[in-house]
């Protein structure tokens, strides 16, 4: 029998450690295995428990959510589903995002009421998923690969929800002699994506920065785009820079997944490996199409492992993936496709 998911929950109110204690342990398979009160006796818990999901509140005394986060190691760690006020959308919830939340389930009220228990289904399903992030999927592939060409010159890589967690493991899993660049867009507001790099570049084998304009992209840099800028591949004397566009350049993302992915295309062509990671809508399908058409090759993301099954679900039906993996796979997968 697979043990229960142990959760600890941390909120300074009283009635909401109540309300989300109640919702959790009602569901099978999920034990609260305590609760705490603020940042600095959830950090005590977590060390003292070793829990598989923190739930946590942003807004707290002496030390807050996003203090947690940050004292959080980058591996080994729990999954972290945020609770807040804020929505996802709001500077703390991408704040929180960016240091390594998992998800986010909106409060609908700051008030000490019932209304807490509206939460009770959202929260139950991002507590079920974090925890699938956290413990791993099947060591197999989920889907037969074929046998990799040689010729891969740039990795390019798109993740929406849930794509900071995802990003962190794929990019942590990679070898420091990984022989080709890679560069990420992730929809993220301006401000967030440096201490996202610096965060992920401290446990990296990898070096791991936010991209500048102009910049080569050289074996073993990883790129991220800026939070609200889109990034195009620049293909000069046979190498790959980035140049970063502030302006309006159509679609609704910035940055876009199919900007990033056409631009590979266009200047590298079969050279191109496309990742498409965890994340809601279909941006990167169209560059998908692209870098397809142009004889590259894209992985996907397996369901078992997103965070919302939206981005790499679009790839997959659409017939343009050559294989999928689980987050926890996907560094070794992409490792075979480029050796």
């Amino acid at each position: 029998m697979e043990r229960p998911i142990r959760v600890l929950v941390v909120d300074d109110s009283a009635f909401a450690r109540k309300v989300l204690r109640e919702v959790l342990s009602k569901q099978p398979g999920i034990e609260v295995v305590d609760i705490a009160r603020d940042g600095l006796d959830a950090l005590e818990k977590i060390a003292e428990h070793r829990p598989d999901v923190v739930v946590l509140d942003l807004v707290m005394p002496h030390l807050d959510g996003i203090g947690v986060l940050r004292a959080l190691p980058t591996t080994g760690a729990p999954a972290v589903v945020a609770v807040s006020i804020s929505d996802a959308q709001s500077e703390l919830g991408q704040k929180a995002l960016a240091y390594g939340a998992v998800d986010l389930v909106q409060k609908p009220t700051s008030l000490a009421t019932d209304r807490l228990y509206e939460v009770s289904n959202e929260l139950v399903s991002r507590v079920l998923a974090a925890a699938v992030l956290r413990r791993g999927a099947a060591p197999s592939l989920e889907t037969p690969v074929t046998r990799p060409s040689r010729g891969t010159s740039l990795v390019v890589v798109g993740a929406s929800t849930g794509g900071p967690h995802a990003l962190t493991r794929l990019f942590t899993s990679l070898p420091r002699d990984f022989p080709v660049p890679i560069v990420a867009a992730l929809h993220i507001p301006p401000g967030y994506t440096e201490a996202l790099a610096r965060r992920i570049n401290d446990t990296s084998a990898v070096s791991v920065q936010e991209a500048l304009d102009d910049q080569e992209l050289t074996p073993g840099l990883v790129v991220l785009a800026r939070g609200g800028t889109n990034l195009r591949i620049e293909r000069r004397a046979e190498r790959p820079y980035a140049r970063l566009e502030t302006g309006y350049v159509g679609g609704f993302y910035r940055p876009s997944v199919d900007l990033l992915f056409r631009s590979a295309a266009e200047g590298f062509g079969a050279g191109v490996l496309g990742v498409v990671l965890t994340g809601m809508g279909d941006d990167g399908l169209d560059g998908a199409r692209a870098i397809h058409a142009a004889g590259g090759r894209l992985l996907v993301e397996a369901e078992s492992s997103c965070v919302v099954y939206g981005m790499p679900r679009c790839v997959r039906e659409a017939g343009l993936a050559l294989g999928e993996a689980p987050i926890d796979k996907m560094g070794e997968l992409l490792v075979g496709h480029v050796a």
